[in-house]
């Protein structure tokens, strides 16, 4: 059975969290399914996933806010990296986010997973020095 990309349903949403978390990545309360709606209804057709044999091995968030795009937790099974399964979830939001007409993206990497920062160059994303800075509401 092919690789299929496509947008993220709800009765995906536990099979994402497990490939989240056997990804490494840190959840939080914004990864809730109550969250992830106003991501969905604000952003829809950029919320994706990568199914293969049936099962969610992959999946990637895209954000729009009319001027800058922003990509959240491409993450992929480990059992199924370095197989283009992450290059193939980000190909095809990079095209959606074009055709919204953004014109540039922007993601943020976590320093205990700077490791991916090399997949990232090879898709033609750089650093950019910056002071990040957040606030809890």
């Amino acid at each position: 059975m092919p690789l299929l990309i496509r947008e993220f349903r709800e009765e995906d949403y536990d099979a994402v969290v497990h490939v989240w978390r056997q990804a490494g990545l840190t959840l939080k309360s914004s990864d809730t399914l109550p969250e992830l709606r106003k991501v969905i209804e604000r952003n829809p057709g950029t919320f994706l996933v990568a199914e293969e044999e049936g099962r969610v091995a992959g999946a990637v968030i895209g954000a729009w806010d009319g001027r800058r795009a922003w990509i959240y937790h491409l993450a992929v099974l480990p059992s199924a990296q370095r197989q283009g399964m992450g290059r193939m979830l980000m190909d095809e939001l990079e095209r959606r986010l074009r055709d919204l007409g953004a014109t540039k993206l922007n993601l943020l990497v976590e320093r205990e997973n700077a490791g991916v920062a090399d997949f990232y160059r090879t898709l033609g994303y750089a650093p950019h020095d910056l002071l990040f800075m957040t606030k809890l509401l």
